[in-house]
Formats: structure tokens, C-alpha cells, sequence
């Protein structure tokens, strides 16, 4: 039998050394499970009638969805300039004539908004018996609950959660999920004949829901331009927002108000006879900033 040399041995045992110490090290990153980062997520949706853009903003992440308003309408482009955001939607009812809000907006737990204090509002004759509906609609709210951020979709007479404060609130509607709520929120009268948002018409749309995790979707349905008349109705728009996995969700100012700005991109979401996108500027919008 061949005597293995002393100088043998030792290239051996040092090879065993850094074998073994290569093993141990593999096993040991292998055990290591990266989470992947919470970041927005934007894709297209084309449905029947229409081109719906669809904003993910995840539960927990480092971006916070709230309400801006401008003391003149401006565009959502504008809005994203002196912000500073990622992304902004087009928000609560306005009137262009006077360009005063008819949705109420609570910014930094301060009441910024007041819809009673639009005269065209108050003492418009034919809005007269829907005026505590319209005090009372649905609107988006972010809460403080100690250390976490909640969002949530109420009427604004809804009372806060207990151990939360109101921060941001903006309101809009009607809500579309659990439910549709046209005639609760004074947007529609079957007995004399009232729809003040063509609801069963296809339309330019835009929504705002909470999935079941907490996460917020941001919706802008677009008019394609191939066919000007398109769109989508009220019905479908709280459909489609189920199908994003939304169990609450409320309308937002829709038809030439619709428009969202991401990443350098707007999208518009009425178009004239000849296809072109309609710009109109509003008076409030949805932030999503970096916290």
C-alpha cells in the first residue's frame, strides 16, 4: 500500500476546511427570505365600453394616499408639480361656475371645505329638498390609529373608530361598494325623475377603494377614442371595482373632471367628438406621496 506524504495530508485537510466552511455558508444564505418591497403597482384594464387605469397602493408601505385642494382649479398635473407626488386622481364635486367645493374636505384634522358655504349650492331651488343628503355623503378618510395609517369609506356623519383620529377626509359618492347608494346620497330620485350623474349611462369614471388587507385602489375609467360616446355606468364601475378585490369603494367627480397623473403620465378620461382628451382642471385630487 502507497504511504500518502505528510504535505498530501495537509492539501487535503485544508480542502475539507474550505468545503465544509462553503456548505455551512450556502445553507446559511439560503435560509435568508427576502419580502419583496411594497411598491405601487399600475396596469390598464380595457373593458367593453372603455380603457380603465388602475393605481395599487399597498397596505403598510412607505406611500400615504390624502387629499390636496387648490384655492383656483387647477390640473392634476399642477397638483403633482407643487406636491411633489407619485401619483394624483381627480377627487370631489366642484362647482366651475364659482369654483367653490360642493364636497367637504378635511385636511391635517382642519375642515379646509364646507359645501354649505357654496351659495349656488345652498339656495339653488331645485336642490332644496336633497340638501341633507348632499350635507351627508360618502367620502374617503385616512385615520391615525396610534402608530398605523387606516383608511376607510363612510357617510360623513360616521363616526371615528375608537383609538383613531381623523387626519384627511374628502368626500365625493355615491358609495358603490358594499353597495350602491344613489338614491341614499341624493344623486338619484325615481319619483320625479332625477339622476344628476346619468348613472346608468356610460361615462368617464373615477373611484377610490379599500381592498380587505388595506390596501387602496385608485380607478380612472377613460372614454376610448375610437368612439366618444363610451365609457362606463355607475353599475358596472362598482362591478368592475369588486373584481379588483375592493369590499368598500365610493365614485369620484367622473366625466370631464376624470384624470390621473402617474409617473410623469396623465391620463384623461373624457374625449370630444373627434377623440381628443378633454383637460379640465378641479378643485381637489388624491395624493399619493412618499411618507
Amino acid at each position: 500500500m502507497r504511504k500518502i506524504k505528510l504535505p498530501t495530508l495537509i492539501l487535503i485537510s485544508l480542502a475539507m476546511v474550505l468545503w465544509l466552511n462553503l456548505r455551512s455558508s450556502t445553507q446559511s444564505i439560503s435560509t435568508v427570505v427576502s419580502s419583496p418591497p411594497k411598491s405601487i403597482r399600475y396596469f390598464e384594464r380595457t373593458l367593453p365600453q372603455s380603457i380603465a387605469h388602475v393605481l395599487f397602493i399597498p397596505v403598510n408601505s412607505k406611500f400615504l394616499v390624502t387629499p390636496a385642494l387648490s384655492q383656483k382649479v387647477a390640473t392634476v398635473e399642477e397638483f403633482a408639480q407643487k406636491h411633489r407626488a407619485v401619483a394624483i386622481l381627480n377627487a370631489g364635486f366642484f362647482d366651475p361656475a364659482n369654483q367653490k367645493t360642493t364636497s367637504y374636505v378635511i385636511l391635517q384634522r382642519k375642515l379646509v371645505a364646507d359645501p354649505k358655504e357654496n351659495e349656488r349650492l345652498v339656495n339653488n331651488p331645485n336642490l332644496k329638498s336633497y340638501l341633507s343628503q348632499i350635507f351627508n355623503r360618502t367620502e374617503f378618510r385616512r385615520y391615525s390609529c396610534g402608530q398605523t395609517v387606516r383608511y376607510d369609506i363612510v357617510l360623513h356623519s360616521a363616526s371615528q373608530p375608537a383609538g383613531c383620529q381623523l387626519v384627511d377626509a374628502i368626500g365625493a359618492g355615491p358609495s358603490l361598494l358594499p353597495e350602491l347608494t344613489l338614491e341614499k346620497e341624493g344623486f338619484v330620485d325615481n319619483a320625479n325623475k332625477r339622476d344628476a350623474l346619468g348613472s346608468n349611462q356610460p361615462n368617464a369614471r373615477t373611484a377610490v377603494g379599500i381592498t380587505h388587507d388595506g390596501s387602496v385602489v385608485l380607478v380612472m375609467v377613460a372614454q376610448k377614442p375610437s368612439a366618444p360616446a363610451n365609457g362606463i355606468s355607475l353599475p358596472a364601475l362598482a362591478n368592475f371595482m369588486k373584481t379588483l378585490g375592493a369590499d368598500k369603494a365610493m365614485n369620484l367627480d367622473g366625466g370631464s373632471s376624470s384624470s390621473l397623473y402617474y409617473n410623469g403620465k396623465t391620463f384623461y378620461g373624457k374625449v370630444d367628438l373627434e377623440g381628443n382628451p378633454i383637460k379640465r382642471p378641479v378643485k381637489s385630487v388624491l395624493l399619493v406621496q412618499e411618507n
